[in-house]
């Protein structure tokens, strides 16, 4: 298996892709053919544990640069972390209407499934070369709590997270700040995730600030195998459901386009997925675009949905990369256009685009009321990402006889506010994380700017 990146470059094979993150030119990484199942092959992959599955999609995406039992011990590993025994089990709300619950990981979050299996393959890669690494990503919420989990252990790397300073929830932000380790770092950005993002970028593009034989690792979805690893959850609901016999739909919450993208990877690999909606709160520049043709970002707005509180949706570049006909130069005309303003895609291909997905805006309020409802309804507590996905979910679902599955993104208890704003008492936190509030918190406040940052991974790089 070959990636090439969606502004051109040489070709490169998984481990490149893995260690890189971000291609040289700035653009992100994508197969150069997907790997397609028969509606006979996703049939055979019913009955088989969450890890097993994992195995049978991740597999052909890793090809020859990990062997099979070495790949099988990582993704076991990281599955045995997760506190129920279905790994992502289904909930129905009602008929035809189900939640995908994607927060059983260590750090409730839907991040963990991927960044779990990235952190081992990270370790297993970096030990195997003898290659020490710094990780730098940026996080809306949950990547960085999850990442540095996923990746805290390694010997090889020293690790350092961007937060936008007091925009993230406080168990988001304890859940990282309290991690005690020689290579950990985490750094409160003066700014927003959009900032934290483009400060990453800039530090990928020129990475002279690191010492020599040094380079920088991506662990948000930029990198491709957090993608990879995110398809698989797509396949095993649907043959909960009775896939592939019986289509399904799927609405995501998703402010980076990742978790989506990872369903429309999904569908294009031979899933048989009706619908995908894409679910934004206010800051809804994706909803726009699918719905009117209206690519421009405007001013990000701090809601009860943080993880979404994004405007810059880094993935949405690779479905891009496939609407122009994976013609790298048009892409980056494109690309370099969006940022003077309002921009729009040629009817035809905006044509496409709705084909593919449909789309639905909430605010608090609305997400607040969902919340309220569900809970009185069902006794089903959502946290405020998964109820924007809910509501999307009943304002798009085309087919009411085809299920219907909201991915539910993270645990209620880390956005105490928005279930508080809906009227309903604090959920207790997880056996695991009691005393959150009573650990000490490691963390320092940054200015918003790249030469800040780089400084500071430079000044605290181990050995």
């Amino acid at each position: 298996m070959k990636y090439v990146s969606t502004r051109g470059g040489d070709p490169q094979n998984f481990e490149q892709v893995l260690l890189r993150g971000l291609a040289p030119d700035g653009g992100l990484y994508v197969p150069s053919q997907l790997p397609h199942f028969s509606e006979a092959e996703i049939a055979s992959f019913s009955g088989l544990t969450y890890s097993d599955l994992a195995m049978k999609i991740i597999g052909p995406f890793v090809a020859d640069t990990i062997p099979e039992a070495d790949l099988k011990r990582c993704i076991d590993d990281s599955y045995a972390e997760f506190s129920h025994r279905a790994v992502a089990p289904l909930q129905m709300l009602g008929p035809n209407e189900w939640i995908l619950e994607l927060y059983h990981g260590p750090t409730l979050a839907f991040k963990d499934f991927a960044l779990q299996v990235l952190g081992r393959l990270l370790d297993y890669v970096l030990t195997r070369n003898n290659q020490r690494v710094a990780i730098l990503g940026a996080t809306s919420g949950d990547t960085g709590s999850a990442a540095l989990e996923g990746c805290r252990h390694s010997a090889m790397v020293d690790i350092f997270i961007l937060h936008p300073h007091n925009r993230i929830s406080e168990v988001q932000r304890r859940q990282m700040t309290t991690v005690k380790a020689g290579n950990v770092y985490n750094l409160a950005v003066e700014g927003n995730f959009d900032d934290c993002q483009k400060i990453v970028k800039a530090a990928f593009a020129d990475q002279g600030f690191l010492p020599d034989g040094r380079q920088l690792v991506a662990v948000n979805s930029i990198n491709w195998a957090r993608i990879m690893v995110q398809i698989v959850y797509y396949f095993y609901a649907s043959l909960s459901l009775g896939g592939p016999q019986r289509p399904v739909s799927f609405t995501v919450p998703t402010g980076n386009f990742g978790d989506i993208y990872a369903g429309y990877l999904a569908r294009e690999m031979g899933l048989p997925i009706n619908q995908l909606v894409v679910a934004t709160n206010s800051n809804d520049i994706l909803h726009r675009f699918i719905h009117n043709n209206e690519y421009s970002a405007t001013e990000l707005t701090h809601t009860l949905s943080p993880s979404m509180d994004i405007m810059i949706s880094s993935n949405f570049e690779r479905y891009l990369f496939d609407l122009f006909g994976r013609d790298a130069k048009k892409l980056c005309e494109f690309m370099e256009q969006s940022g003077g303003g309002s921009m729009h895609v040629s009817d035809d291909r905006w044509q496409q685009v709705r084909k593919c997905f449909s789309s639905f805006a909430v605010n608090d309020d609305e997400t607040c009321e969902v919340i309220k409802q569900v809970y009185k309804d069902s006794g089903v507590l959502l946290d405020p990402h998964t109820a924007v996905g809910v509501k999307a979910a009943t304002e798009c679902n085309s087919n009411r006889e085809i299920p219907m599955i909201t991915l539910a993104t993270a645990h209620p208890v880390k956005f105490s506010d928005a279930i508080n704003a809906a009227g309903i008492p604090t959920p207790l936190l997880p056996v695991h994380l009691k005393d959150l509030f009573e650990r000490e918190e490691f963390y320092a406040v940054v200015d918003n700017s790249v030469d800040a940052v780089t400084e500071y991974v430079s000044n605290h790089l181990g050995a």
